[in-house]
């Protein structure tokens, strides 16, 4: 039997680049979790994506074994979660499987935007929390006003705050002792039903769904029945394991214990994130919390560009979705593009890395729409439409108004940058709520603005204009009232629905201006002139006009009548007339990521 008392389970959460992943390593060594010649950097982002970033995307877990000073060998079950603020998502799951949190901060850069978002997270879950002052060999450490924003901007007591460098395998033991002395082991089952809680999954193309979970209640081993409480559905358990980080087979999964369950599940839509697994023969009564409903904030269109790609970008998306439960999709249909997914992500980042993967795990061909987020859209007659493709916005005489997602951001930045700060929060059609000063030289900014103006590249901006030093989090907050329209661009009269968007009046002149400048640069020359124009509600704000080639007709009159000339002249201006009227321009790949990039200009 399980001995509680001697197990902790505990996640590790930071900002970007605190040392989240190199603590977890250090602890891994340290515990001899992992043999010498398998040890590598940065052990558990095992994706190469999230190798090549340096940034975790999924949470990981791992069981190890540490034999402390008490004499006692507890189990620890570890779980590193990222730190962007696109997958808050995973780390608000991971938190739940776990009774304690370990809060790295950076004691060269203090507490930043992310650090204080996770933290809520951490003690919205009701969870302890040991504070860790990571890399106190770096000259620029201070560890003194360190702690001292810990308590002040956290309200966490950091006079026990652990000091350690996590590269050079300083103070690694004091963390391991603390876990022991300061986090609860998991509290008894109050009944004798078996619940366990999914909180990740991914897809094995050879053994089907492999179900992550913590076991609240209960025992599961190979063989057993389980039933998913969500669909009332049941298969039988083909193994059971924990993660040493690999996948490790062993007999029993007990309570308490964090680890993976490999069922005859086959199809990705048969179990979602947050469900409950209980026995068959004896199932529990009620549920364990799931997690709450996560809702995309920007939509965008994803299309293979091979057409017969189109059924194999449906299964890939649904394996993924398996191993993401913050992205959703469902099926529509372009002109220009032709059939592909209407997306939901949480943020650019994850949008950004759903396609790489996409085109990587799957080697998939795709190109994808401008990217939106959800419009609510009020009717004269009352009724309130939520619209996330400008395609759908309906006729604008039947609109009343257009109200747009806000959000409530926090950003953190030296004072010698608080102006150019405002400067781009007031361009971004934001206001200040408030200003905090941290310390003598860093300000906290809480701001309210529209998150359609925080979609494309104000991150990039915010960290040009800071030099790097500034951060930002934000949370989802309501919607307003706002003086939207949606802008088409025609190429050659025709209308391009993947170029569409919905943007602020007064901004709409600009982006057409800009969106044609970029049209020009990629899409190839013809023989006759096209006209590159921006419109909004039909009338045109924006034209580029791409010249035609010339071909030189008379190269072969030399000498004699000039009339001869102008009758060939006149006959190719003809003949451009008539290519003009029946023409076609055909919009290389490249015109769609140019679009997509004219704001970063």
């Amino acid at each position: 039997m399980n001995d509680l008392s001697l197990v902790r389970n505990f996640s590790i959460i930071a900002h970007i680049d605190h040392g989240k992943s190199t603590l977890a390593d250090r602890m891994m060594e340290l515990t001899h979790t992992v043999e010498d010649r398998k040890m590598k950097e940065q052990l558990l982002d095992s994706m190469d994506l999230e190798r090549e970033r340096g940034i975790t995307i999924k949470a990981h877990p791992v069981t190890m074994k540490y034999k402390a000073k008490d004499g006692n060998i507890y189990t620890f079950n570890l779980i590193d979660t990222p730190g962007h603020v696109d997958f808050s998502y995973e780390v608000s799951r991971s938190l739940q499987a776990c009774e304690g949190a370990i809060l790295v901060v950076d004691a060269a850069q203090g507490v930043e935007a992310q650090t204080v978002s996770n933290t809520y997270l951490a003690n919205d879950n009701g969870l302890d929390i040991i504070p860790v002052l990571n890399k106190i060999e770096m000259p620029n450490a201070d560890v003194d006003e360190v702690s001292q924003q810990i308590e002040d901007i956290l309200a966490i007591e950091a006079t026990d705050a652990l000091q350690i460098s996590a590269k050079k395998g300083i103070g690694i033991e004091a963390v391991l002792e603390a876990v022991v002395e300061r986090f609860k082991p998991p509290e008894p089952a109050k009944d004798q039903f078996t619940r366990a809680l999914v909180f990740d999954s991914k897809y094995d193309a050879f053994r089907g769904v492999v179900v992550y979970m913590r076991l609240f209640s209960g025992a599961l081993k190979a063989g057993d029945k389980v039933r998913v409480m969500s669909t009332g559905e049941d298969y039988e358990i083909k193994e059971v394991g924990i993660f040493t980080p690999e996948m490790n087979k062993c007999k029993i999964l007990e309570e308490g214990s964090v680890g993976y369950v490999i069922a005859n599940i086959k199809d990705a839509s048969e179990i979602q994130i947050g469900d409950t697994l209980t026995l068959a023969k004896l199932p529990a009564p009620d549920a364990l919390p799931g997690f709450k409903e996560i809702h995309p904030m920007v939509f965008s269109g994803i299309y293979p560009v091979e057409t017969s790609d189109y059924e194999k970008l449906g299964a890939s998306m649904d394996k993924l979705r398996l191993n993401d439960a913050s992205f959703s999709y469902q099926a529509e249909s372009s002109i220009a593009l032709g059939f592909g997914f209407r997306c939901g992500f949480l943020g650019l980042l994850h949008m950004e890395i759903i396609m790489e993967r996409l085109r990587r795990e799957f080697n998939l061909d795709i190109i994808s729409s401008y990217p939106n987020v959800e419009y609510r859209v009020v009717l004269k007659n009352g009724d309130v439409q939520e619209v996330d493709n400008p395609m759908y916005l309906p006729d604008p005489t039947m609109i009343e108004h257009i109200e747009e997602p806000m959000i409530n951001a926090t950003i953190i930045c030296p004072t010698d940058y608080l102006g150019d700060m405002m400067a781009l929060i007031m361009d971004r059609r934001g206001s200040i709520v408030k200003t905090d000063s941290i310390d003598g030289h860093r300000v906290m900014l809480t701001c309210h603005m529209p998150l359609n103006e925080v979609l494309i590249d104000f991150y990039d901006k915010l960290k040009t204009l800071s030099r790097g030093y500034a951060s930002m989090d934000y949370e989802y907050a309501n919607y307003q009232p706002s003086e939207l329209v949606r802008m088409d661009v025609m190429i050659h009269g025709e209308v391009v629905d993947a170029f569409s968007s919905i943007v602020h009046r007064s901004k709409a002149e600009f982006r057409g201006r800009q969106m044609c400048k970029s049209l020009l640069d990629v899409i190839p020359r013809q023989a006759f002139a096209v006209a590159l124009q921006a419109a909004v509600n039909g009338k045109i704000i924006a034209r580029e006009t791409i010249r035609a080639y010339r071909k030189d007709v008379t190269a072969k009159c030399y000498g004699g009548d000039i009339s001869r000339k102008r009758k060939l002249l006149e006959r190719q201006k003809e003949g451009k007339k008539k290519l003009k009227a029946i023409g076609k321009v055909n919009i290389p790949q490249e015109a769609f990521i140019a679009v997509l990039k004219t704001n970063n200009q």
